[in-house]
């Protein structure tokens, strides 16, 4: 039974291990629904291969999960995001400071 309980623990963690990947893949700018099924079919695929837990074979989801970013998404598309999220940051902002100073 012990067997079972460590094969079981190991799946739970590969499976944290890609939840993550996946939630920090996307939140990589310019990082669509396809870029994170890309990353995921690649990561899966990999260890299927292998026999490699995800984090033997890639390390940490959050620095991999960077990196897939910077090899699927093109450099055009990434920064477009970045300066989108900026412009939305400094609106976001502005609509703070209004409501305080209307609160006053």
């Amino acid at each position: 039974m012990a067997k079972k309980d460590e094969a079981t623990a190991e799946e739970k963690d590969r499976e944290r291990w890609l939840a993550r990947f996946q939630v920090r893949l996307a939140m990589q700018p310019g990082v669509d629904r396809a870029v994170v099924l890309q990353g995921v079919k690649e990561v899966t695929a990999h260890c299927e291969e292998t026999g490699e837990h995800p984090r033997t074979a890639l390390g940490d989801p959050d620095a991999y999960a960077v990196k897939t970013a910077a090899r699927l998404v093109p450099a055009d598309r990434a920064e477009r995001a970045r300066r989108k999220d900026k412009w939305l940051d400094a609106l976001d902002s502005v609509g703070k400071k209004a409501e305080h100073i209307a609160e006053m």
